[in-house]
């Protein structure tokens, strides 16, 4: 009984890759068989892909290497269409039902291309020297899919490339509010339901986005640099003579223990693989 279990949940698992397969390929409007194929040799390819030409070996790749460039240069995507597709697709989801989904910056390193257009500084350690942190290219925020548990798989939802002239932050309120309403839209989430959680890098300014996003049912969760440098509460003035009074309170280095309060809440529970606590105080950021 079992076997016929696995074999039922492989021809479901099965169906539903056929079907997105079949979407993707709707969504490829021009040069769509060379694309396809293209596609399908990178995801069988035998390790990383460090040649375009290395991929017209494959066996899943049925033509030259000439029609593998003419559906780069040539070939289209209708990129709405597929972000439809893939906000469609069954999703991991918490205990509660919750979705987590991960925003990130990943570069694509073009370091010699000083002719390709809207390169930027990314942030990534050069392999020159070891000392760089940056190297030319192109930034692409990633929206993907978080799973529950011990998982390294995520879903991918959404991408956008960045340019010089774009605003980081209200990119990623634009991104995050379009996704959201694609996600409503393929009944993923519902009123009533908790609201989604995006969850950032500590490079995101928390404090605007969630401004920006203060009409959303979204909940933002980020990590904080480790030289960030907070206040309490202002308190009242200290002594007798007349001023102005106090804008910030004791200061709280996060670098510094010695500067660190009396934590306001403090879980005791730990987690099985994590452990440690996480101590919650009030302060004002900066």
């Amino acid at each position: 009984m079992d076997s016929l279990q696995d074999d039922a949940a492989r021809v479901v698992a099965l169906t539903g890759l056929s079907r997105f397969r079949r979407e993707f390929y709707e969504c490829l409007t021009l040069r769509g068989d060379a694309l396809f194929e293209l596609t399908d040799a990178v995801l069988c390819a035998d390790g990383p892909v460090v040649s375009l030409p290395e991929l017209t070996l494959e066996a899943v790749h049925r033509r030259g290497h000439g029609a593998m460039y003419d559906a780069l240069a040539q070939g289209r995507i209708n990129v709405s269409r597929l972000r439809v597709a893939l906000a469609g697709l069954k999703l991991p989801r918490g205990a509660d039902r919750q979705l987590s989904i991960a925003l990130d910056v990943t570069p694509w390193p073009r370091p010699d291309a000083e002719c390709s257009p809207e390169r930027l500084h990314c942030h990534r350690p050069c392999r020159c020297d070891g000392v760089r942190q940056t190297i030319p290219g192109w930034p692409y925020q990633i929206a993907a899919a978080l799973g529950g548990g011990r998982s390294s798989w995520t879903g991918p939802l959404d991408v956008v490339r960045l340019g010089p002239e774009d605003d980081p932050t209200e990119v990623t309120a634009t991104q995050i509010r379009e996704l959201h309403a694609r996600l409503e839209r393929a009944g993923q989430w519902q009123p009533g339901d908790p609201p989604i959680l995006f969850v950032m890098d500590s490079g995101y300014d928390l404090v605007r986005l969630t401004w920006l996003l203060r009409e959303e049912p979204v909940r933002l969760l980020g990590r904080i640099r480790a030289d960030r440098v907070m206040y309490a509460p202002a308190g009242k003035r200290r002594g007798t003579n007349p001023g102005r009074p106090p804008r910030h309170g004791a200061e709280f280095r996060l670098a510094d223990p010695a500067t660190h309060p009396a934590p306001v809440q403090e879980p005791t529970g730990t987690h099985d693989r994590f452990g440690g606590r996480c101590h919650v105080v009030g302060c004002v950021g900066r």
